[in-house]
C-alpha cells in the first residue's frame, strides 16, 4: 500500500496544467491543516449551453470533489444581469430575467457531464446580491478605486481607444467579490480571463475579517475557428450536449495547431502523451488527420460513450470523407409543404426562408444527391426521398 500525498503533492496535483496559482503556499498551508477546502467556480447564465472550454475548468473543479472538498457550483443568475466585462472590447448587450431563467434551466444537468453533482452544492448568487441596500453597495465599492479598475486590460484598451465603458461595468467585479464574501470561500476556480475578477475578491474578503482565497486559473480553449476563445457567441464552439456526429464533425474542424492543444484541454490526454504527440507532428511521423480523429472519437467517448464515438467517426469518414449519404437518419414528414425553403425551414436547416434560399443559391442544397439551385423550387418528389443542405445535414423527406 502506497504512503498517503503530502499537503504540497496533493497541492501539485490539484494545480497540474493550470496557468495561475495565488499563492500555491497557501493551497498547502491550508491543505495541510487537514480540514475540507470550500472551493466554487461561477458560472453566468449568458448562453444556453455550456461546450468545451467550460468542460476545461469543471474538470478542474472535479479535481477538488474527487480530493474530499466542499465544492460549490455557483450560478450567477444575479450578476448575468450587470454582464461580465471580462475580454470585451464593447458593452454586452443586457439580458432580459426571461432570457437568464431559460439559459439557466439545465446548466446543472450540463455541468453534470464533467461534475459528480451528488458531491457538488449548487447556489445562485441572487441569494444574497440581490438582498444588499444601497448603503450596503456603496461601502463595497470604496474599497476598489478607478485606478484599480483601469489597470484591468480590457477596461484600460477601451479607455486608452475611446470604446464606452458603463459604470455598471465596474460593478461586476465587485458583485464577483462579494460572492467570495458571502460563502466564505477558501479557493476560487475560473479561465484565465478571470484572474482579475478573482484577485479582487482577496482584499475584499481580508476586509471582511475572513482568509484571502486562493485564486486559480486555466488556459482558455480557442474555439475551432483557431484564433478566439470558444464561445457560443462567435460560433466556434462545441456543446457539451451536442449530438455525437456534430460533436465529432466540429473537431475534426480545428486547425491542425490546435491537435496538441485539443489533445490536452478537450479530450484530457495525459501531458507526457500530449508531449510525444506534438513532437512526432512536428518531425512528421505522425499524419495529422488521423491524430485528429483520434482526439475527436476521445472528445465524443467523454460526453456520450465509446460506442456513440465509434459511430461517429464511421458516419464521419463515410459522410464526409467518401461523400455517401448516411444509411440512418431522422425522417420529417412532408406535411403539404409544396415549397422547398419551406422544407428546409421545417427540417431545421435554416432559420428562416430568405436563409434557406441563400443556401439554395450557394449550392449548398441537394435532392437525393442532385443539386437544386433554383430558390423557387418547389418539392415534387413522389415518395421519400433524402434533402442534405452542405456536407453534414441530412433528412428524409416522407410523403
Amino acid at each position: 500500500m502506497s504512503a498517503p500525498l503530502s499537503a504540497r503533492e496533493r497541492a501539485a496535483a490539484l494545480v497540474e496544467g493550470c496557468d495561475h496559482v495565488e499563492k500555491l503556499s497557501e493551497l498547502v498551508e491550508r491543505i495541510r491543516h487537514g480540514r475540507p477546502l470550500r472551493v466554487y467556480l461561477g458560472l453566468d447564465p449568458t448562453s444556453p449551453d455550456l461546450h468545451l472550454g467550460h468542460a476545461v475548468v469543471l474538470r478542474l473543479l472535479q479535481r477538488f470533489v474527487e480530493d474530499g472538498h466542499d465544492v460549490i457550483l455557483l450560478i450567477g443568475d444575479f450578476t448575468a444581469r450587470i454582464g461580465d466585462p471580462s475580454g470585451r472590447n464593447a458593452l454586452r448587450p443586457a439580458l432580459s430575467d426571461e432570457q437568464i431563467e431559460a439559459n439557466m434551466k439545465t446548466y446543472a444537468a450540463q455541468a453534470g457531464k464533467v461534475l459528480d453533482m451528488s458531491r457538488v452544492t449548487l447556489r445562485y448568487n441572487s441569494e444574497w446580491l440581490s438582498k444588499l441596500t444601497f448603503s450596503e453597495i456603496y461601502k463595497l465599492l470604496s474599497l476598489t478605486t478607478v485606478a484599480q479598475m483601469l489597470d484591468r486590460n480590457d477596461f484600460k484598451q477601451r479607455f486608452e481607444g475611446g470604446v464606452p465603458i458603463a459604470l455598471h461595468e465596474f460593478v461586476y467585479p465587485v458583485a464577483v467579490a462579494y460572492d467570495s464574501v458571502a460563502m466564505n470561500v477558501d479557493v476560487e476556480l475560473g479561465g484565465s480571463d478571470q484572474l482579475f475578477n478573482l484577485l479582487i475578491s482577496r482584499p475584499y474578503q481580508i476586509h471582511a475579517g475572513q482568509q484571502p482565497e486562493i485564486c486559480i486559473t486555466v488556459p482558455l480553449l480557442e474555439g475551432i475557428d483557431g484564433e478566439h476563445k470558444m464561445s457560443k457567441s462567435l460560433g466556434n464552439h462545441i456543446g457539451l450536449t451536442e449530438s455525437p456526429n456534430d460533436m465529432f464533425g466540429k473537431t475534426m474542424r480545428i486547425p491542425d495547431s490546435l491537435i496538441p492543444r485539443y489533445a490536452k484541454l478537450a479530450a484530457w490526454w495525459p501531458a507526457a502523451e500530449v508531449d510525444r504527440l506534438q513532437r512526432e507532428l512536428g518531425a512528421g511521423t505522425l499524419a495529422a488527420m488521423d491524430e485528429k480523429k483520434r482526439i475527436a472519437e476521445e472528445v465524443v467517448a467523454l460526453y456520450h460513450g465509446r460506442e456513440a464515438a465509434g459511430a461517429a467517426r464511421d458516419w464521419f469518414e463515410r459522410t464526409i470523407q467518401r461523400g455517401e449519404i448516411p444509411t440512418e437518419m431522422p425522417e420529417l414528414p412532408l406535411a403539404g409543404r409544396e415549397k422547398l425553403v419551406d422544407v428546409i425551414v421545417a427540417a431545421g436547416f435554416a432559420e428562416s426562408k430568405r436563409a434557406a434560399q441563400r443556401l439554395i443559391a450557394e449550392g449548398a442544397v441537394k435532392i437525393d444527391g442532385v443539386p437544386v439551385t433554383d430558390p423557387a423550387a418547389r418539392w415534387t418528389v413522389a415518395g421519400p426521398a433524402v434533402l442534405q443542405v452542405g456536407s453534414r445535414k441530412f433528412v428524409r423527406i416522407v410523403p
